[in-house]
C-alpha cells in the first residue's frame, strides 16, 4: 500500500506539471481598427476582372475527452494535441472533459449552437454519435477515433483509426526477446475488439520471430482499476512470467506495483505516454502515442478544402516506442531500432485480427 501511495504521489506531480506546461496563453487584445484603416480602396480593372479566390474557413476546435486532462495518459495526449494547435496555428479552442457516453450527443450540440465547427470527440466509445450529428451538420467538420475504417461514412468525417495492433507487434517482439524464463503476458482492461487485436499481433510477432515464447493473456474488467490489474500481475510473477504488457491507463499503477515487490526481475512495458518514473528497474519502454501532429494535419487538409477522410495512426505517423529502451541490451535496442523502421516502411505488415480470445 506505501508502495501505491508512492506511485500515485509521482504521477500526481507528474499531472500538475503537464497541466502546467501545457496551459494555453491568452490570446493578446487587438485595438480597434481606425476609419483609415477600414476603408476601402479602389479597386484597379484588372483586380475587378479576377475572380475572387474561396478563403479557407476559420476554424474553431472542441475536444471532447473521457476523462480527465490531468490523467497524465489517454486524455492528457487528446489536451495536448488541442492546445498545441491552438497554439501553432492560431485557432480557437475549448474542451469538456470527463464526458460520458450519454452526454455526448448533448455537449456536441451546445458547441455546435456556440460557433464551434470541427468537433473531435477523443475516445472510440464515441464513433456512433460524432458519425450520426456529422450527418445532421454537414456543414461541421468531426473528427472522431475508431479501431477500423466506417463503411460509407458522411462527407464531413475524419476517422482516425488508432491501429493499436501495430504497436503492440513491436511490444511483444520487445517481450519475447527480453524474457529469460520464456514466459511473457499481456495485461489488459475489457475485452474490446482492438485488444484482442493486440494480443493477435503479439501471437504474430512472437510467430515472426520464431521464439520459443509462452504468452499469457488476461483481463482485469477495468482499465482504471490498480488493486485488480496488482492482484492479476502477482499471479502472473508467481507463474513465472517475467515481462508483463500492460495495456491499461490508471490500471499501470497496479502493474508497476507487482514488479517492484516481485522476488524475482520482473520488467513491464505500458501505453500512450512515459512511465519510466514510475518504476525505473522494471520498465522497458511505454507504446507513445502522439495526436498533435495527426490532428495538425488533418486540421490543414480541412483548410484545404478536404472536409473528411480516413486517417490511419502507425509508426510512421502518430505512433512509437519510446527510445532508447530500458534495461535493456545495446543488441536489443538496436534490433528493435530495425523492426520499427520496418514497420514503419511497411516492411512488416501487421494482420488486424480482432477475434475474440477465449
Amino acid at each position: 500500500m506505501r508502495r501505491y501511495l508512492q506511485l500515485l504521489a509521482s504521477f500526481l506531480v507528474l499531472v500538475l506539471i503537464l497541466a502546467a506546461c501545457q496551459s494555453p496563453e491568452p490570446a493578446e487584445e487587438q485595438p480597434p481598427a481606425t476609419e483609415e484603416e477600414t476603408a476601402p480602396e479602389e479597386e484597379t480593372d484588372e483586380e475587378a476582372e479576377a475572380p475572387a479566390e474561396e478563403e479557407a474557413p476559420e476554424l474553431r476546435l472542441a475536444i471532447l475527452l473521457p476523462g480527465v486532462i490531468t490523467d497524465a495518459d489517454y486524455n492528457t495526449l487528446g489536451y495536448v494535441a488541442a492546445t498545441t494547435v491552438q497554439e501553432s496555428m492560431g485557432i480557437d479552442m475549448a474542451y469538456s472533459e470527463n464526458v460520458a457516453v450519454p452526454d455526448v450527443d448533448r455537449i456536441m450540440r451546445e458547441y455546435i449552437d456556440g460557433g464551434y465547427n470541427v468537433i473531435f470527440t477523443h475516445g472510440g466509445q464515441f464513433i456512433s454519435q460524432t458519425r450520426d450529428l456529422a450527418s445532421e451538420f454537414p456543414d461541421v467538420y468531426f473528427i472522431a477515433e475508431s479501431d477500423a475504417p466506417e463503411e460509407d461514412p458522411p462527407p464531413n468525417l475524419w476517422v482516425i483509426d488508432r491501429n493499436f495492433h501495430v504497436g503492440y507487434y513491436a511490444i511483444g517482439a520487445l517481450a519475447a526477446k527480453q524474457t529469460e524464463t520464456g514466459r511473457i503476458g499481456y495485461l489488459g482492461g475489457l475485452t474490446l475488439p482492438f485488444s484482442y487485436s493486440e494480443v493477435h499481433a503479439v501471437e504474430q510477432a512472437i510467430a515472426d520471430l520464431g521464439a520459443d515464447v509462452e504468452l499469457q493473456t488476461v483481463w482485469s474488467g477495468d482499465f482504471n482499476d490498480p488493486a485488480a490489474a496488482r492482484e492479476l500481475a502477482d499471479a502472473m510473477i508467481a507463474d513465472g512470467v517475467d515481462v508483463i504488457m500492460g495495456s491499461l491507463n490508471l490500471g499501470m499503477f497496479g502493474v508497476f506495483e507487482a514488479a517492484q515487490a516481485a522476488d524475482s526481475q520482473v520488467w513491464v512495458t505500458a501505453k500512450y505516454s512515459d512511465k519510466s518514473s514510475f518504476a525505473p528497474d522494471h520498465y522497458l519502454t511505454s507504446l507513445i502515442y502522439d495526436y498533435a501532429g495527426p490532428l495538425e494535419d488533418i486540421l490543414t487538409r480541412i483548410g484545404e478544402g478536404e472536409s473528411g477522410g480516413y486517417y490511419p495512426l502507425g509508426f510512421d505517423t502518430g505512433v512509437g516506442l519510446q527510445f532508447p529502451l530500458s534495461n535493456v541490451s545495446e543488441e536489443v535496442n538496436a534490433e528493435m531500432e530495425t523492426l520499427t523502421e520496418a514497420l514503419a516502411s511497411g516492411e512488416i505488415e501487421v494482420v488486424k485480427n480482432s477475434e475474440p480470445i477465449e
